[in-house]
């Protein structure tokens, strides 16, 4: 009786490591998956949604001179010293002093493409070729290191990822969308910013149509302050502490 006793006690305890072991190794692995980096080991294409650490603001302008400034103010003025810039090329061409104004503060700059396509409906020479006219934009504006793009209509597929990587860009998207250039009211902004938590990438907009946003950012970045450090976006890309989604 005792022998047996002694042996059902001893199984117990193998049971218990292999179960620790087992939730260690999934700990363990699920870790490793939360720190893939903008593209995976076997050089698939993968887009940047999120990240494991800071809180990246992200400012889309695509058209409008009237918009961008005062968010620019806002971010100085309320301590947010790293925030990264979606421009068009398009846009950019047109007005020089305000990406300057966005390089002097210290901000990111981000591609946006050229002209406002939608990849997903366009020619893959096409795509290439608007993803190239903007970097050409940027370099002709000495702007330098822009190594992030995001579709401008916000769309992309496998074909979008794969010209993208072969042109050296990292597509960046998002995890909290507001929907600010909606002008659903700065109460809505403010309420769908403030969702946002450590690792999270923050669409909003700094062209002409987002008239409620630098209203609302004030208030947004008061809530997240609390919530993670402002980063860019290549820094989460650089600390390898980003998360992706495969397109199938």
């Amino acid at each position: 009786m005792h022998s047996t006793e002694s042996h059902t006690r001893k199984w117990k305890q193998y049971l218990f490591i292999i179960v620790v072991s087992f939730f260690t190794a999934v700990f363990l692995y699920t870790q490793m998956l939360a720190q893939t980096a903008a593209f995976s080991a076997n050089g698939a294409p993968k887009a940047v949604f999120k990240g494991e650490k800071g809180i990246a603001l992200t400012f889309n302008i695509g058209w409008g001179d009237e918009k961008a400034v005062p968010i620019i103010k806002t971010l100085q003025k309320n301590g947010v010293k790293s925030a990264t810039f979606f421009l068009s090329g398009a846009w950019a061409e047109q007005h020089p002093d305000i990406v300057q104004m966005i390089e002097k503060a210290g901000y990111e700059i981000g591609s946006l493409g050229y002209a406002y396509v939608d990849y997903t409906d366009t020619e893959p020479s096409k795509v290439r070729s608007d993803m190239l006219k903007a970097q050409e934009v940027f370099k002709k504006l000495e702007v330098k290191d822009v190594k992030l793009i995001r579709s401008p209509t916000g769309h992309f597929d496998k074909t979008t990822l794969k010209i993208a990587n072969q042109l050296g860009l990292t597509v960046v998207h998002w995890s909290i969308n507001t929907n600010d250039w909606k002008n659903p009211g700065t109460d809505k902004i403010i309420e769908k910013a403030s969702e946002a938590k450590n690792g999270d990438i923050v669409l909003l907009h700094a062209s002409d149509a987002a008239k409620q946003t630098n209203k609302a950012l004030p208030t947004i970045i008061r809530n997240l302050s609390h919530e993670g450090k402002f980063i860019a976006v290549s820094e989460m890309i650089a600390n390898g502490e980003t998360k992706t989604k495969v397109i199938p």
